[in-house]
C-alpha cells in the first residue's frame, strides 16, 4: 500500500502542478523547440565539432538561455572546460589536443533538506562538423557538413524547452536540478565522463540523470523510448504512468542504459535514464537535417521529460541506485 500511496502522490502531484495542456501552450513549445534545433543545425556551426567556432557558438547559445531563465552557476562560470585528442583526418584537423566545455547550471531546490539532494538533466550539443573517419558517413560524404538536427540539436532544444518551462512554475521543485549540455559525447562520451569526474557537488548528493539524445524523430505511433527507468526506486511504473496522459506510447526499460551520456552516470554509481525516438537512415550522415526534424513531437517529447523530471525531483521517497543487468 505504501508503494502505490508513493506512486499516487508523485503522479497526482505532478499533473496537478506541472503538467501542460493547453493547446496554445503546446504550439508555442513546439515553436521554441524548433527554434532552437534550427540555429543549433544551421550550417553557420558547421556541425559543432568540439575545438571549432561552431561549437563554442553553440555553446554560448546554451549559456545564454542558461542566464535567461535564471539559473546559477558553480565558481561563477557556466562553462567545464576540458580538452580532447582529435585524430589527423577528422573535420580535416591534424592530430591535437582540442579545447572544449560543458555547459552547466543549476536551480536550487525549494525544500530546506532536499535541496541538498540534485536531480541532473543532459543534452549533448557535439556534433561530427564535417565529418571524416569514424562520423559513419560514406566515404563521398565524408567531408560534408554533418548538421545532427536529430543527433543531437534535438536533445538540447528539448532541454532549453523544460528549462523555460520550469522558470514559468510558480511552485519549484523541492530538490535542485542541474541542467548540463555536454561537449565530446561523439568521441567517447568524454564530456559526461569529465563532469562525473568533477562533479561540482558531493557523488552522494547526485540521486538521477536524465538524459535526451535524439528525440527530434517521433514516429508515428509516438513511441519514445527509455532505457534504465529501473535505476530508481519505483521509476518503471513512473514513467508508465506518466504516459497515460502524455498523447505518446513510451516503451519502457528497467535495464538497457544505451550508449548515451547517462552510461557515464550509471558507470559510477548514478541512477539514469536515457530517452530517444528510435534511429533513422540519416543518422550520422549529412542528412540529418532540421527538414526531418518533428517539432510537435519534440514538443511532445520535452513535455513528458519536464513532467518526470519534476516528478522525480519532489517525491518524498528516498532515491537511491539500483543497479540493472
Amino acid at each position: 500500500m505504501e508503494f502505490l500511496q508513493n506512486i499516487s502522490f508523485r503522479i497526482v502531484f505532478s499533473l496537478l502542478l506541472f503538467h501542460i495542456t493547453v493547446n496554445a501552450q503546446k504550439n508555442n513549445l513546439a515553436d521554441t523547440f524548433y527554434k532552437h534545433d534550427k540555429y543549433l543545425s544551421s550550417d553557420k556551426l558547421e556541425g559543432r565539432f568540439p575545438g571549432t567556432k561552431g561549437n563554442n557558438e553553440a555553446a554560448a547559445y546554451i549559456k545564454k538561455y542558461f542566464k535567461k531563465y535564471g539559473l546559477k552557476t558553480f565558481d561563477s562560470n557556466y562553462y567545464q572546460p576540458f580538452s580532447l585528442f582529435v585524430k589527423e583526418g577528422i573535420n580535416k584537423m591534424k592530430s591535437d589536443s582540442v579545447s572544449t566545455q560543458n555547459v552547466v547550471g543549476y536551480l536550487e531546490g525549494s525544500d530546506e533538506k532536499l535541496k541538498n539532494e540534485y536531480i541532473v538533466i543532459g543534452a549533448h550539443y557535439d556534433h561530427w562538423g564535417w565529418g571524416g573517419q569514424n562520423s559513419g558517413s560514406k566515404k563521398k560524404e565524408a567531408f560534408a557538413i554533418h548538421n545532427g538536427a536529430d543527433d543531437n540539436a534535438s536533445g538540447v532544444s528539448a532541454l532549453l524547452c523544460i528549462l523555460e518551462e520550469l522558470s514559468k512554475a510558480k511552485v519549484k521543485p523541492k530538490r535542485s536540478i542541474i541542467f548540463i549540455s555536454f561537449s565530446g559525447e561523439e568521441e567517447g562520451l568524454l564530456g559526461s565522463k569529465y563532469f562525473v569526474s568533477h562533479l561540482p557537488v558531493q557523488k552522494e548528493a547526485v540521486k538521477v540523470m536524465l538524459n535526451m539524445d535524439m528525440v527530434g524523430r517521433l514516429n508515428e505511433e509516438k513511441q519514445i523510448y527509455m532505457g534504465g527507468a529501473g535505476t530508481f526506486p519505483d521509476g518503471v511504473e513512473l514513467m508508465k504512468k506518466l504516459g497515460e496522459t502524455s498523447n505518446l506510447n513510451p516503451v519502457v526499460h528497467a535495464g538497457e542504459v544505451g550508449g548515451s551520456d547517462h552510461v557515464s552516470f550509471y558507470k559510477a554509481g548514478i541512477s539514469a535514464v536515457g530517452f530517444h525516438t528510435g534511429g533513422h537512415p540519416q543518422y550520422h550522415t549529412p542528412e540529418d537535417d532540421i527538414d526531418f526534424i518533428n517539432s510537435q513531437g519534440g514538443a511532445l517529447v520535452a513535455q513528458y521529460i519536464y513532467n518526470a523530471l519534476m516528478a522525480i525531483a519532489n517525491d518524498p521517497q528516498q532515491l537511491y541506485f539500483i543497479k540493472q543487468d
